[in-house]
């Protein structure tokens, strides 16, 4: 893949920076370590202004509100919001993953009822996948979706689910037919969260927050027209929407990467270790060349998931290398954060002497979930071996 951007791109890339200079709230450091709720609202009211300039959904048909742009124009739009530092949209499964989807499943009734809320951030929205015993075998599922005249009654419950606790619509996979092969008989459906039977419980994470969520459905019933795709054939949409989470999902990463590991070097020149600066221990420089290394590595790795998505149209099993790489460095590069900064590295943000107001405690301990969410790096390794190495199955 030739990295070097065309004109066209260049002038793209050139209307982004000058548009990004002009709208990113100047008062974004006052609420990036706020509470979970009116940070959310914060970054709805963002995501509306860039749904307003024309930068929401880029790579979405012009004819569902996007921009028609290419995978490239995409790329360059992660990297500028990344070195704007602008804050992130707030509807993320709905933009990166969910409307998609819709766009390549969904009737054309649903793409207009749903696709233009989701850029507006008006209608956000949660993936309802993994089970309490299905772990990360999702075709293990067994939330029930039982036809019943023009509406499918749902009964089951999900876990792990990011913005159940915000969402106005769930993006649901259901066993329809359990007398079938388990990757057979899976059907998807959208979900009003508010239809009556739906309830959201929070778990509490180590940070402290309540990200995730479990969900129960209690007979909840789901208008027949809110089905994805063909009944019992769930599985291919499903699949598409991991491919999609794992393929392309995160491609400003490593911008932010970036730019993390510059401030790590930077407080390398003052943080004391026996007496000198740690940038002067040299067991302390290996590690810290390391992790920059790798994070250009993971850059390199990016580009060729791009490469296969620009190829192929889809994302292909190699997301599943850049999904083990990218959580598991992200692991690496906190804990030698934490070795760096000393007993200030645990020191939370209310604390007067919390180094970022207490950004490197929380980074450390949220790091723990990139290994379980998008799928667990032993699920990501199985996948390598079979789709890329063409090793066996494990069973």
């Amino acid at each position: 893949m030739d990295l070097n951007l065309t004109a066209e791109e260049l002038s793209f890339r050139d209307e982004l920076r000058a548009w990004l200079k002009a709208n990113v709230p100047k008062d974004w450091d006052e609420f990036r370590e706020a509470a979970m709720e009116p940070r959310f609202e914060y970054l709805k009211i963002w995501q509306r202004k860039l749904y307003e300039g024309g930068w929401a959904g880029l790579s979405w048909p012009k004819a569902y509100g996007g921009r028609g742009a290419s995978l490239m124009q995409q790329v360059i739009f992660w990297q500028e919001m990344a070195l704007a530092d602008a804050p992130p949209m707030a509807n993320v499964l709905g933009l990166g993953l969910i409307g998609p989807t819709i766009i390549a499943f969904g009737t054309e009734a649903q793409k207009t009822r749903f696709l233009r809320k989701i850029l507006s951030a008006e209608e956000i929205w949660c993936q309802g996948f993994s089970e309490p015993d299905a772990g990360s075998d999702l075709a293990n599922l067994r939330c029930e979706g039982r036809l019943e005249g023009d509406h499918y009654v749902v009964n089951g419950q999900k876990v792990w689910n990011s913005y159940g606790w915000a969402a106005d619509w769930c993006e649901l996979v259901v066993r329809t037919d359990p007398n079938v092969p388990k990757h057979k008989g899976i059907t998807m459906l959208l979900v009003d969260m508010k239809t009556p039977g739906v309830e959201v419980r929070p778990l509490r994470q180590m940070t402290g927050e309540t990200e995730f969520n479990e969900i129960f459905f209690h007979d909840v019933r789901v208008p027949v027209e809110n089905l994805v795709g063909k009944v019992n054939e769930g599985w291919a949409a499903a699949i598409g929407t991991l491919m999609h989470e794992r393929g392309t999902f995160g491609a400003g990463l490593q911008i932010i990467y970036q730019r993390n590991m510059a401030r790590l070097i930077e407080l390398s020149r003052t943080i004391q270790h026996n007496g000198r600066p740690a940038a002067q221990d040299p067991l302390m420089r290996q590690k810290l060349a390391q992790c920059y290394a790798e994070i250009e590595i993971m850059r390199m790795n990016q580009m060729r998931a791009f490469s296969r998505i620009n190829a192929t149209g889809v994302p292909g099993p190699e997301g599943s290398i850049q999904k083990i790489f990218w959580s598991e460095l992200n692991q690496r590069f906190q804990q030698v954060a934490q070795e760096l900064l000393g007993p200030y590295g645990q020191l939370e943000g209310d604390d007067p002497h919390a180094i970022d107001k207490g950004a490197w405690s929380y980074g450390y301990l949220r790091t723990r979930g990139n290994t379980i969410e998008a799928g667990t790096s032993e699920i990501q390794r199985n996948i390598i071996g079979h789709f890329v190495l063409g090793l066996p199955k494990s069973y």
